[in-house]
C-alpha cells in the first residue's frame, strides 16, 4: 500500500491536528521520500515508518513536537540536519538497519539538543574502532546509545517484561501456597461432614432399631401375660381385643 493511502486509513476521520501517534510501517514510499505527511500534523509527537524503503528524509515537515521518531530498517544513507530543522524537540531517534556507514554523517545530531536515545543497530558505522566512545564524544547530550550508557549500564526501560515476569513469579509462588493450604482446609471440611453423615445414619439406625426393639419387647409382655393367663381368660381378652362380646355371656342371657 501506497503511504499516502495509508496516511488516510491511519486518520480514521480525524483531523491531523487531533493525531499524536502515526504508525505508517512496512507501506510504500513516495520514490523513497515521505509521502501525505504534511506540517498540519501539528501535535504529533510519535512517527514511525519502519521499512517503508525510504532514502531521505529531506521532506519531512515541520513538527514541533515530535519526541520520537522509528525510521529502522530503510536505506537512508544521510541527510540529518533536516532533524534538527523540522524536529527540534526530538528525544528518541531510532536509525537500525539505514546505510550510516561514517561518524561525520551523525554529526548533524548534534543540533538536537534534547536527543537522548540513538539506535544504529546493523548500521555499517557500528563496526568502526571506538564506535560507541566516539558517537558519545560526538554527541555529548546521548544518554543512551544502542540500549546502553557510556558505562555500559542498561537503559531501565529495555527488558520491562522480564522485571514483570519475576514479580508475577513471587505473586504466583505466594498463590500457589495459599491455594494448596486452601484445598487442604477444604478436604477437612469434607472429610468431617462426612464423618457427621456417617454419625446421623448410625444414630438413625440405632433409634430405629431401639424402637423395634420396644415394640418386640411390649409384644413379648403382652404374650408372656396371656401365656399365664387360663384358658377362658385369654380367650375372653382376645374377644375384648377384637371388640367382640364373650360367647359365654351371650349363652347366660338366652337362658335368662
Amino acid at each position: 500500500m501506497e503511504m499516502k493511502k495509508r496516511l488516510m486509513l491511519e486518520l480514521r476521520n480525524k483531523k491531523p491536528g487531533e493525531v499524536k501517534e502515526l504508525v505508517l510501517d512496512n507501506c510504500r514510499s513516495d520514490d523513497g521520500k515521505i509521502g501525505g505527511l504534511s506540517s498540519d500534523f501539528e501535535n504529533l509527537e510519535f512517527l514511525s515508518m519502519i521499512n517503508v524503503n525510504l532514502l531521505s528524509v529531506s521532506n519531512l515537515p515541520k513538527l514541533n513536537k515530535l519526541r520520537k521518531l522509528e525510521l529502522s530498517d530503510n536505506r537512508i544513507s544521510g541527510g540529518l540536519e533536516v532533524l534538527a530543522e523540522k524536529t527540534p524537540n526530538l528525544t528518541h531517534l531510532n536509525l537500525s538497519g539505514n546505510k550510516i556507514k561514517y561518524f561525520n554523517t551523525l554529526e548533524p545530531l548534534k543540533k538536537l539538543p534534547h536527543l537522548r536515545t540513538l539506535d544504529l543497530f546493523n548500521c555499517e558505522v557500528t563496526n568502526l574502532s571506538n564506535y560507541r566512545d566516539s558517537v558519545f564524544a560526538l554527541l555529548p547530550q546521548l544518554t543512551y546509545l544502542d540500549g546502553f550508557d557510556a558505562n555500559e549500564k542498561e537503559a531501565p526501560d529495555s527488558e520491562p517484561e522480564a522485571d514483570g515476569l519475576d514479580d508475577e513469579y513471587d505473586e504466583n509462588g505466594d498463590e500457589g501456597e495459599e491455594d494448596d493450604d486452601e484445598e487442604e482446609l477444604d478436604e477437612d471440611v469434607v472429610d468431617d461432614e462426612e464423618d457427621d453423615e456417617d454419625l446421623d445414619g448410625e444414630e438413625e439406625e440405632d433409634g430405629v432399631d431401639e424402637e423395634e426393639e420396644e415394640e418386640d419387647d411390649e409384644d413379648g409382655e403382652e404374650d408372656d401375660d396371656d401365656e399365664d393367663l387360663p384358658q377362658g381368660e385369654k380367650r375372653k381378652r382376645e374377644h375384648e381385643d377384637e371388640g367382640e362380646e364373650d360367647p359365654d355371656e351371650e349363652d347366660d342371657e338366652e337362658d335368662d
